[in-house]
């Protein structure tokens, strides 16, 4: 690789470019991937730069930038770490050596599905006004005055169709 004339810190980068690994390679333990990735990141921003006016030291300006890139890495991973543990704490419980999902089991995914099944056929069963005044009331959430106005009932007649679709929901949907 040949550096371009023009840019002075891009020639330093390639000369001191072993040096820089062996530095991130010290402070990353040994993760190779790792570090081709900040000397990556190490070459863009220098390439980015205006080259002039060059630094007085450049070596100990990559140093610098390089030790900086590290941080930034290392302060990005703990925001991760820390931010994964918050969601997790969050969304699952922890077993005894493991996390556990916090979701429904699929017997009770299963369950539900049925019940939901017989909720929807004893919905069928009742009269016309009463599931309509259950479904604008449950489903769409309109208050018992908005109801007896939209449909010109009073809202006691709101309220006795809602206990008796209740009451018979709850007979039939129960296992």
């Amino acid at each position: 690789m040949t550096a371009p004339a023009a840019h002075p810190l891009v020639a330093a980068y390639l000369e001191q470019r072993e040096d820089l690994a062996r530095f991130c390679r010290a402070r990353l333990g040994g993760a190779s991937g790792d570090v081709d990735d900040v000397l990556q990141d190490v070459y863009l921003k220098v390439s980015a730069l205006d080259p002039d006016p060059p630094p007085d030291n450049p070596r100990a300006f990559l140093f610098r930038l390089t030790s900086n890139l590290l941080m930034d890495r290392w302060r990005s991973s703990q925001r991760a770490a820390n931010r994964d543990t918050q969601w997790r704490q969050v969304n699952h419980e922890v077993g005894a050596a493991e996390d556990l999902d916090a979701g429904p089991s699929a017997e009770a995914v299963v369950a539900g599905r049925e019940r939901l099944a017989r909720l929807v056929a004893a919905l069928d069963t009742l009269p016309p006004k009463t599931q309509t005044i259950f479904r604008l009331h449950k489903f769409d959430g309109v208050s018992y005055a908005d109801i007896a106005a939209q449909l010109g009932v009073s809202r006691s007649s709101v309220e006795k169709h809602m206990m008796d679709a209740l009451r018979v929901l709850s007979r039939k949907v129960q296992p």
